[in-house]
């Protein structure tokens, strides 16, 4: 890691567990050259923002060579930056203040498949007897010319794309422009590993694995099974793509991804105090799955399902449910939760549609994500309390929101560009005449210009929250243990190293009380939130929290 001599940054190799994670999505943070689009010194000119939150490292979506058919998820060259979003010394340059600044760097690694104009996918495809002809899964169509299998891809349609010249199909779990690499081929994984390893010499810190459990299929082609319709839900795919109607045993989550994801630890371990966190997309094992990839200390560090991510509605027991069926199936294992992220609804929309006071319920989220076992992702935007932006059909860049309009919108409403000037042209995210995705006006009054300073903020909630939690190591490093939720009132205690912490949370729109548990317990101050304590009992206002330390 190279961490200059200035720097507050100290190679702990531990810096990731309960660490808070601010997640960038680069085409939208900050455009410093006019053109539109966000780019890498539009971030570095806006780290300050992230230091003031107190994130503890940034997750970059990727910003390597690409024709941005999937705006980025889709490489043509890993080893260099697309000049949208800026030079390789532009990364060198933003990796320095970062890390002045105290902020780690992860970046997003997308090596589950590449943009079928990478090199190797224009030489795989030239025959069948080149060197990297079998880099990608190819494969022959049935005897009557159809695909091999009923694999399907999540944006829709089949998983197999014919080829012309190779007279064969080609696997894409995502776009056809995104053909799936063969990581049964060990050349492809000593490729991908050399990548991994030109990025930590550069200096960054860990990486996002991007649909981590998508690495190998099964050899045999062997067809899914169908899915029982009351089995099937939207978690990993929207509900109106057939996507769900399978149970995908074969197309993904195939046993031989252990063995590759201990070779990737082991190239971190050459390094000092680097971390991943993996994308584990599946509805059904999704987990479980989990629990394989963060077991022995030898695979992640720590992966996310979609349980969070979810339209289903976030109340108290379910919160419980979901944390408890994490350490189930993942008791060696460690969970890095997200609410909100670049491929789901924003959270304050997706949970709190008929919210009234939406900055209230947004601050309630806050605190209880910070609150709970795992590190923690926040997507940009999110401490704003941004909402979901309501595009029209002609502003839609995203080929899945295209492929299913208007049933499912895209991910585009999540994506809107950062507001940090509300009467700034396009809310200070860019001085273009037009940005690549329209800034929202509702998202305006949230501007960071408009919320910093004013106590009663959402964006100073989250800033006093999360120096509340530095102060409290439970929080980052402490086991957790619920009690029975109480109409709408969430609570649980943390505990590490001798410090017991009291959690509570109105997850309602109306006041709401709860008694307190036995025990000398002592409010603590300086988190950002209200509540009326008695002897016995707590009073909270909606959307309230309450936190207290276990005394004696």
């Amino acid at each position: 890691m190279n961490i200059s001599p200035d720097s507050p940054l100290t190679p702990d190799k531990d810096w990731w567990r309960g660490a808070v994670i601010y997640q960038i999505y680069p085409r939208s943070f900050q455009d410093s050259n006019g053109d539109g689009v966000g780019d890498l010194k539009g971030i570095t000119a806006r780290l300050g923002h992230v230091a003031s939150l107190g994130a503890d490292a940034i997750w970059i979506s990727p910003f390597f060579t690409s024709p941005m058919k999937d705006y980025g998820y889709d490489v043509a060259n890993y080893e260099d930056i697309d000049p949208i979003f800026g030079t390789l010394a532009d990364f060198d340059a933003l990796i320095a203040e970062a890390h002045r600044l105290g902020i780690r760097v992860m970046i997003d690694l997308v090596i589950s498949h590449t943009s079928d104009q990478h090199p190797w996918f224009v030489e795989s495809r030239s025959s069948r007897f080149n060197p990297k002809a079998d880099w990608y899964v190819w494969a022959d169509a049935k005897p009557d010319g159809s695909p091999p299998n009923n694999w399907l891809s999540i944006f829709g349609g089949s998983a197999w794309q014919w080829h012309s010249t190779r007279m064969q199909y080609y696997m894409h779990n995502f776009l056809t422009s995104q053909p799936d690499l063969n990581l049964h081929n060990p050349q492809v994984q000593d490729a991908l590993l050399a990548i991994a390893r030109f990025w930590l010499q550069r200096g960054v810190d860990g990486f996002r694995l991007d649909t981590i459990n998508f690495y190998f299929h099964d050899l045999e082609l062997r067809d899914n099974p169908a899915l029982a319709p009351e089995a099937r839900n939207a978690n990993t795919a929207p509900a109106v793509n057939p996507y769900n109607f399978q149970e995908h045993l074969y197309d993904k989550n195939r046993p031989e991804n252990l063995a590759f994801l201990k070779r990737f630890r082991a190239v971190m371990e050459e390094f000092p105090a680097i971390a991943a966190v993996g994308e584990v997309g599946d509805s059904q094992r999704g987990l479980e799955i989990v629990g394989e990839y963060t077991s022995d200390n030898d695979k992640m560090h720590m992966c996310y399902a979609f349980e969070f991510l979810a339209p289903d509605p976030l109340i108290p027991r379910r919160v419980a449910e979901v944390q408890r069926a994490f350490e189930a199936a993942a008791p060696q294992g460690w969970a890095c939760w997200a609410f909100s992220n670049h491929d789901v609804v924003r959270h304050v929309s997706r949970w709190g549609g008929q919210v009234e006071d939406k900055d209230g319920f947004a601050k309630m989220l806050a605190g209880l994500l910070l609150s709970l076992r795992g590190s923690v992702c926040l997507y940009e935007g999110e401490e704003l309390g941004l909402t979901e932006a309501d595009l029209s059909y002609e502003d839609l860049r995203d080929p899945y929101g295209i492929e299913f309009w208007p049933e499912f919108k895209g991910r585009d409403g999540c994506r809107t560009p950062m507001v940090w000037e509300a009467d700034a042209t396009h809310g200070g995210f860019t001085v273009a005449g037009r940005s690549w995705l329209p800034t929202p006006v509702e998202h305006l009054p949230k501007a960071v210009d408009r919320q910093a300073g004013n106590p009663r903020s959402v964006l100073e909630l989250y800033r006093r929250f999360l120096a509340f939690r530095k102060r409290h190591a439970a929080f980052a490093k402490g086991t957790i243990a619920f009690f029975e939720p109480e109409n709408s009132i969430l609570a649980f205690t943390r505990h590490y190293e001798g410090e017991t912490l009291l959690c509570l949370f109105n997850m309602s729109g109306e006041p709401g009380a709860i008694a307190l548990p036995a025990g000398n317990w002592q409010a603590l101050a300086d988190h950002g939130f209200e509540s009326r304590q008695s002897v016995e009992a707590i009073e909270l206002p909606a959307w309230g929290a309450f936190f207290a330390r276990l005394a004696g």
